[in-house]
């Protein structure tokens, strides 16, 4: 692959994350907001001291919430982009847009939801501040543990395709794969610091929600950046002229 439709795919791929950060921003907005909404309540309800509002909420929950979804959106597509670029044809025998359907599936898989159900999402008021240091050092260590952990588990699969076949290779990549998860998860230190009367069924929906507005974000990727790709690396031939109009230029 040269180093224009590297360039190119790169571009496709920050366009493509810019519209599911689109797609992300609407369910974030209307599956999220009314969850940190309930959270922020129960927060100062609950609160001994009030603190100094910085930022507004309403700025929180419009501005601020569409400047991150859609900057994660695109650096994340780029990102993906590159990916694509090194799996393209390294995977297996899949067209452009089944690699890209692919990449963010493994994508959604290693990078949110082998680290979520680890550490999943808390809404405010749940959570320590003087554990938040330890509770990000965690986090992103397992989000690098699953990022290993499926480019191994490929690669293994794709070393013991010849002599299995491509289906008992694979479920043996997905087993060692669940297998060395499992250890991380029961390795790694547990964090609890859900505060003791906090609704059980409001952690619930927020942490559905978040997982939700992942599963939009990197599912939308895949899809527009899938008939991005396959447009560019598959172009359509040209529509052959009519024969009228053929007759006609005579």
């Amino acid at each position: 692959m040269n180093s224009a439709t590297v360039r190119n795919l790169l571009v496709r791929g920050m366009l493509a994350g810019l519209a599911a950060g689109v797609l992300a921003l609407i369910a974030a907005y209307f599956l999220g907001e009314p969850n940190v909404d309930s959270a922020i309540s129960f927060e100062g309800h609950h609160a001994h001291e009030h603190e100094v509002e910085v930022v507004s909420r309403s700025l929180q929950s419009t501005a601020g919430l569409a400047t991150g979804v859609l900057v994660y959106g695109v650096a994340f597509g780029g990102i993906a982009a590159l990916a694509y670029c090194f799996a393209l044809g390294r995977v297996g025998r899949f067209g452009p847009r089944p690699t890209a359907l692919l990449l963010s599936g493994a994508a959604l898989l290693a990078v949110y939801v082998v680290p979520f159900l680890k550490y999943p999402a808390n809404p405010p008021s749940v959570g320590d501040p003087d554990t938040i240091g330890k509770r990000t050092t965690l986090y992103f260590l397992m989000m690098l543990l699953g990022v290993l952990l499926a480019i191994g588990a490929t690669l293994l699969g794709k070393r013991l395709a010849p002599r299995l076949g491509n289906w008992y290779a694979t479920l043996v990549a997905v087993a060692a794969f669940a297998a060395v998860t499992g250890l991380a998860y029961a390795f790694l230190p547990v964090v609890n610091e859900v505060p003791e009367h906090f609704p059980a069924t409001l952690l619930w929906r927020f942490r559905l929600s978040a997982l939700a507005i992942q599963t939009v974000l990197w599912a939308g990727f895949g899809l527009v950046f899938g008939e991005l790709a396959e447009r560019l690396l598959n172009p359509r031939p040209a529509a052959a002229p009519s024969g009228r109009a053929v007759a006609a230029s005579h």
